[in-house]
């Protein structure tokens, strides 16, 4: 069953306190920002202001099992990143989340962004995971594009289900306890 406002709301500040956002907002804030906070069937969570700027120094293949660290440059900003065309940057989620053990979130992003051919890409975020989101975003066009700081970047829908035997938390996974920060290089 897909939660919805009222069930996200009673989870985060009501009795059953399972599901933890920090900060939360209880309503959405749009008056002239992308926005984000709680919504009919979701919450909008929103990107900090760091960034990690993927460039192209290395002449090797980009290579999952074995990632250059220096492939990202790291950045700071006040308003908005600008992604270089056809790149990506890696961002953190301002929101702080622990999930309950019988609570899936998936994350979508926002047709804002979308519509400018900006995507945004996050796993699934799994029973037991306590952190800040790591989040991919993604400029397909061939001219730079503009994410802005502290505003909505995506959409987590939370599905309830059976308690897994064995959770995130419990498998110790690599990601868990993330903070937000510049995993791969120093702020300029």
């Amino acid at each position: 069953m897909i939660l919805n406002y009222d069930q996200i709301h009673e989870q985060v500040l009501g009795s059953v306190y399972d599901l933890d956002i920090e900060p939360f907002v209880d309503a959405q804030v749009e008056d002239g920002v992308i926005s984000y906070g709680l919504g009919s069937f979701g919450y909008d969570i929103r990107i900090g202001n760091t960034f990690e700027v993927f460039t192209d120094v290395s002449s090797s293949p980009v290579d999952p099992k074995n990632f250059d660290d220096n492939s990202f440059v790291g950045k700071k900003v006040d308003d908005y990143i600008q992604i270089p065309p056809n790149s990506f940057v890696l961002g953190h989620a301002v929101e702080r989340i622990t999930m309950p053990k019988d609570l899936m979130g998936i994350c979508l992003g926002k047709s804002t962004y979308a519509r400018c051919g900006i995507i945004v890409n996050m796993t699934p975020v799994e029973p037991g995971w306590e952190g800040h989101l790591t989040i991919e975003i993604s400029n397909t066009t061939p001219l730079p594009a503009k994410v802005y700081a502290n505003e909505g970047i995506a959409q987590i829908l939370f599905f309830e289900g059976d308690e897994p035997e064995l959770t995130y938390a419990d498998k110790s996974g690599k990601y868990q306890g993330q903070e937000e920060k510049i995993y791969h290089a120093d702020v300029a």
